[in-house]
């Protein structure tokens, strides 16, 4: 009814869902579900809709009146779960785009099918110098064998060679398989072994093409390797990685640098062959000069591409007239002819573009987006565009996603050899600076999207030449983290290196709510043990509380609280000496949580009302709301009916005042509990019903998955057996996902049920 009349009074002011949802300050979807009848708003939404509807006097009142819950309706029978269709299977697809103009490695392709097809399980190992083409060979390979393997393509880059040193660990490697194949982050074995043994039993049964890019080590490899037949694997490396050929049989396949005439063949395929042919001698100076190296003939063929006019010749003779200048400098290895080519390709760019070239060598992530190039040069977007289209045209970095830039290890090797060489160290220094503070207060904004409700900290400035990207909304922000996840960890441990210690602490303390919500345990984990580091450096009091505190709650939320305690205890040890009553409070609510898990409900009532007093004494209404609700769940656990209603109503009132839409779905779900001991199943399922919504809207899972599992012991009380059985199938899936200690628990359920 309550929708109803929102729609109809809608549809005669003119306005669209999206109008009405703009006016009253609620998303869309809140708008849509309301006019559907699937949820019941809380008070202050539909204030709020009465504002934006332009409604008052009597009609008001019957407006708002007719939003209060009614009982729910007996559930509609639910499908038998074994006619629930199954989710469907995620194919990966991570080959990198096909090498344009690959041309001249026949012979290597044909060496490469006839391994193939004379052994079950197949390793085969590209080797070669840097630069050769290795990469090119493998990934082009691997797109032409595509229908052979229908259960997709797996590929990551190892960086071996990197320059910084930051090889990719074969854990974290495998993390990343993982997650392609569909294992939801918290549900990935902290333990090597325990990583591979998943792998392999996902691959198990499966025909999948698995390119291991730039390996340095066998120990890099084997960890990543089948076991069981099926599956093809492509190794590429600079070395030989003769322990990988004689223990795991691995194929070695040799790549040389090109002969003239396959060199005059690529470079015929990128400028034009009719170029080439008009200006054969000078075509035969280029390829000479870049000693039959295909990365060096690609970055010289981009400069022939991206000058139409200017004739070969003149390309060449400034080519030979940089490598006679570098001449003093050979060390008989190829990579110093593309040093040559390189230096001459970094004399063509303009100056400010060839200056930040030399600073993105400074960047130890696997990629970087834009507003992350515009800070290490310290210049805007706009700027910033413009020199990485200039560089991409000059092959200098790549951009396989749109805003998304990374380049080859050789060419940033040599950007970060030029950065030291070319700038100063105060220059450099600034540079990583200015990004990591970009990333800084990106974050802390994100953060505070996706959790509006928490008590900020004082940020290090962003100071001049950084750009801080503004984020729209919680979307964009959850977006900005799961692109930016691994920029971000190298960012917090850069920080750290770097002896920027505000930063690394506050960065780390940025991440929490995106790490905690998307299941990212680990990371936390991780992440607050650098912030910690830096805090004690500092000598900051406050910092190592809150990092205390926050390294408490990852370890928590991992079941280890034989761990989470002494540093929950530390928090609020250093809390109390700072005279912080608010870091006091939130120490106590988490300390409530660690008491509630472990079945102590007693103790963890008296942390709760602690926490609720402390909130309540420094006017904070957000926190006081929330452990309002924690001490009505623990009076529910305990019997105590009458307190636990009276609580968590006084909690839902503060949560409505100050829409705290996290907080009101855990009072919601509190309400459901007590309504369902009282024998009250109807508003049980309502206030149910309400929390979900809710767990939707602000996006945690776990919630949704725990409010289920209440659902449906409400359902069995009304008899409702099939809906119980579904609702306990969705929240165990939920909790399977997130690797959950829960799970054994509704899996037991869902088992005895009828």
């Amino acid at each position: 009814m309550f929708g109803t009349r929102v729609r109809e009074r809608r549809q005669r002011l003119g306005l669209s869902q999206e109008d009405l949802a703009a006016k009253a300050s609620v998303d869309p979807k809140t708008i849509r579900s309301i006019e559907a009848g699937r949820s019941i708003p809380r008070p202050s939404t539909v204030r709020r809709l009465a504002n934006a509807l332009a409604l008052d006097g009597a009609e008001r009142e019957r407006f708002c009146a007719s939003a209060a819950p009614a009982p729910a309706p007996a559930p509609a029978p639910a499908p038998a779960p074994e006619k629930r269709a199954p989710r469907p299977a995620l194919m990966p697809a991570q080959l990198p785009l096909d090498v344009y103009g690959f041309s001249s490695r026949a012979a290597e392709l044909a060496r490469l099918e006839a391994i193939r097809t004379s052994t079950p399980t197949p390793i085969v190992l590209i080797s070669g110098t840097a630069g050769v083409g290795k990469t090119a060979l493998a990934v082009h390979w691997a797109h032409r064998l595509r229908a052979d393997f229908p259960d997709g393509q797996l590929f990551v880059n190892l960086q071996a060679f990197h320059p910084t040193g930051a090889a990719l660990a074969a854990a974290d490697a495998l993390r990343g398989f993982l997650e392609a194949l569909a294992v939801p982050a918290p549900q990935i074995p902290m333990d090597l072994a325990d990583r591979a043994g998943l792998y392999r039993s996902l691959l198990a049964g499966r025909r999948m093409l698995i390119v291991l890019d730039n390996a340095g080590h066998p120990d890099q490899v084997r960890p990543l390797l089948p076991g069981s037949p099926g599956c093809l694997v492509v190794v590429t490396s600079r070395d030989r990685l003769p322990g990988l050929v004689a223990a795991e049989g691995a194929h070695l396949v040799n790549l040389g640098l090109l002969p003239s005439a396959g060199a005059q063949e690529l470079l015929a395929g990128r400028v034009g062959a009719a170029r080439v042919t008009a200006e054969s001698g000078a075509a035969d100076d280029i390829v000479s000069a870049c000693a039959g190296l295909p990365l060096a003939l690609v970055v010289a063929a981009a400069r022939a591409v991206t000058q139409p006019d200017l004739p070969l010749a003149d390309l060449a003779a400034e080519l030979r007239d940089v490598r006679t200048g570098l001449d003093a400098f050979a060390t008989g290895d190829v990579v110093t002819d593309l040093r040559a080519v390189l230096s001459w390709s970094d004399r063509t760019l303009s100056r400010p573009t060839a200056e930040l070239f030399w600073l993105l060598g400074l960047h130890g992530g696997p990629d970087l987006g834009l507003a992350s190039v515009a800070s290490l040069a310290g210049a805007g977007l706009d700027a910033a565009r413009a020199a990485m289209t200039e560089l991409t045209r000059a092959h200098l970095v790549e951009e396989p996603a749109a805003g998304r830039f990374t380049f080859h290890d050789l060419l940033r090797a040599y950007a970060l050899d030029q950065a030291h060489a070319r700038t100063s160290e105060v220059d450099r220094t600034e540079a990583v600076g200015r990004v990591l503070r970009h990333y800084l207060h990106t974050a802390h904004t994100a953060e505070r999207l996706l959790y509006p409700e928490r008590d900020p900290i004082t940020l290090t400035p962003a100071g001049p030449g950084v750009t801080v990207l503004p984020l729209a909304d919680a979307d964009a922000a959850m977006a900005w983290f799961t692109t930016e996840h691994r920029a971000l960890l190298w960012a917090v441990s850069a920080a750290h290196d770097a002896g920027l210690d505000p930063v690394a602490w506050q960065l780390a303390w940025s991440l929490t709510t995106f790490f905690d919500r998307q299941g990212h345990w680990h990371d936390w984990v991780a992440t607050q043990r650098v912030a910690l580091s830096a805090a004690a450096r500092l000598g900051d009091r406050p910092a190592q509380a809150f990092s205390h505190r926050n390294l408490g709650l990852a370890l928590a939320q991992l079941g280890r609280h034989e761990e989470a305690d002494p540093q929950l205890e530390t928090a609020l040890v250093r809390f109390r000496e700072l005279g912080d009553d608010v870091g006091q409070a939130h120490t106590h609510n988490a300390l409530a949580r660690i008491r509630g898990k472990q079945g102590r409900h007693r103790d963890a009532l008296r942390e709760a009302l602690r926490a609720s007093d402390l909130f309540g004494a420094q006017g904070r209404l957000a926190g006081q709301a929330r452990t309002l609700n924690n001490v009505g769940w623990y009076h529910t656990l305990l019997g105590e009916h009458e307190e636990a209603l009276a609580t968590c109503r006084r909690a839902l009132r503060l949560h409505d005042e100050i829409d705290d839409r996290y907080g009101a779905a855990n009072t919601w779900d509190s309400l459901g509990l007590v309504y369902h001991q009282i024998r009250d199943y109807a508003q049980a399922e309502a206030s149910y019903r309400t929390a979900l919504e809710l767990w939707l809207e602000v996006g945690d899972r776990y919630g949704e998955a725990d409010t289920l599992t209440r659902l449906a012991d409400t359902q069995l009380a009304t008899g409702a057996v099939a809906a119980a059985h579904a609702t306990l199938h969705d929240a165990l899936a939920i909790l399977e996902d997130l690797a959950h200690p829960d799970a054994a628990e509704v899996a037991a359920k869902l088992h005895a049920l009828p």
